[in-house]
């Protein structure tokens, strides 16, 4: 008995170990937390975020950060950039395009004219790690798009603004992560450039040419196979997010530019859609990870 209480007591010692255990904890706390927080009005994925910074190894070190969670927080965030880019209607961005271009410039811009000249020269950084830290406050992420998506508000003006802007402000960045850390190697010659141009031409002709051509072949092809579907839709997201790294650029602007090809191609109003944003809608859990990561 004595051996028996021992073995239980290992299995609950700080950090958890225990796959099975450790899972089953994540379940709960997102099953629980957004039920709690929503008798105070506050949106779960708050709680999910205060609850990974408190079981993380930066809180009380219940878990820790290991590949299973980059993996999994990591295929969150990819998913979410993805139906961003699926549910952004083209019709609606073509017609705020300049409002996306000028929100998106103002907020890529004035963050970085500030930035710099602080770190620089009041914080005393060097280049690369002022154009950095001023980078970091031009970005943006599309944390709350899913509770927008759920809210079914994903269509209006001003979200499509500002999801075109984040478009713009998180490529630029981006882009200027991929420069800053060329110049870092000493590698920021004319062949990078020309390496960056030429990679981005390619995936971009990959993903709008290419991509479309196929998953259409397939969609006809296969129209019965709804389950199919989903699997090449998935194939998709994470071949792009692939091809951006190889691009030189992030994986979440190759999620982001899947959207942006299937979005034609897969009906708002179509069974396919509807297990899209469903699984979407439940993708809390990328955030929850994230905090218990950082």
């Amino acid at each position: 008995m004595t051996d028996f209480f021992n073995q239980l007591l290992l299995q609950f010692s700080l950090p958890l170990k225990s796959p099975v255990l450790i899972f089953s904890l994540i379940l709960f706390i997102i099953l629980l937390s957004p039920i709690l927080l929503k008798r105070l009005n506050i949106p779960g994925i708050i709680g999910l975020i205060i609850s990974g910074v408190a079981i993380g190894p930066h809180g009380f070190g219940i878990l820790e950060n290991n590949s299973a969670i980059e993996l999994f927080s990591t295929i969150g965030l990819l998913y979410i950039m993805f139906i961003a880019g699926l549910e952004l209607d083209m019709n609606d961005f073509k017609a705020n395009r300049n409002k996306s271009v000028i929100f998106g410039l103002f907020t890529f811009l004035i963050p970085i004219l500030i930035g710099y000249p602080a770190c620089h020269f009041l914080l005393g950084y060097d280049f690369n790690a002022s154009f950095l830290t001023a980078s970091m406050f031009a970005t943006h992420t599309l944390v709350a798009y899913p509770i927008v998506s759920r809210m079914g508000i994903s269509k209006n003006q001003a979200v499509a603004v500002t999801v075109g802007g984040t478009v713009l402000t998180d490529t630029g960045v981006l882009i200027i992560l991929a420069v800053i850390m060329g110049n870092h190697q000493g590698n920021l010659s004319q062949e990078f450039w020309i390496r960056l141009v030429i990679s981005l031409a390619i995936f971009s002709f990959i993903m709008f040419f290419i991509i479309p051509k196929i998953a259409k072949w397939f969609f006809s092809k296969l129209e019965s196979e709804k389950h199919s579907h989903y699997i090449f839709v998935l194939s998709v997201v994470f071949l792009a997010s692939f091809l951006a790294e190889v691009a030189g650029v992030e994986k979440i602007i190759g999620a982001f530019a899947a959207g942006l090809a299937l979005n034609k191609l897969i009906p708002h109003s179509s069974a396919l859609m509807n297990r899209i944003e469903f699984i979407g809608n439940s993708l809390f859990i990328p955030f929850f990870l994230i905090s218990v990561e950082r």
